[in-house]
């Protein structure tokens, strides 16, 4: 099992930045890949970024590309999402999730643990 706890939302005014961070605990030697998703109100969960574990590389959601930026801390096993030039549209549950697999995938039922969420909201 793998316990992920996510932290760093909060209010911002737009244009502003937060930083997510998502540690890992557990049987983290099986978690390959990590991935943060976001939930608006009444919409479905959608995907934000990706990482691999091991060689670090990155994918993006158009939404966000050039504006947030997914980094690890092997030594700390812990997933960063730092999110610049915040948008009103970017208010959500922000989720942090982890993969067996090594490849990056969008897809939410291709991740194994999921951690209960944390509130972003941007204000206008």
């Amino acid at each position: 099992q793998v316990q992920l706890v996510e932290s760093g939302g909060g209010l911002v005014q737009t244009g502003g930045s937060l930083r997510l961070s998502c540690a890992a605990s557990g049987h983290t030697f099986s978690v390959n890949a990590m991935g943060w998703f976001r939930q608006a109100p009444q919409k479905g969960r959608e995907f934000v970024a990706t990482i691999n574990w091991a060689r670090g590389r990155t994918y993006y959601a158009d939404s966000v590309k050039g504006r947030f930026t997914i980094s690890r801390d092997n030594a700390k096993n812990t997933v960063y999402l730092q999110m610049d030039s915040l948008k009103p549209e970017d208010t959500a549950v922000y989720y942090c999730a982890a993969r067996y697999g090594t490849a990056l995938t969008v897809r939410e039922n291709d991740y194994n643990y999921w951690g209960q969420g944390t509130q972003v909201t941007v204000s206008s």
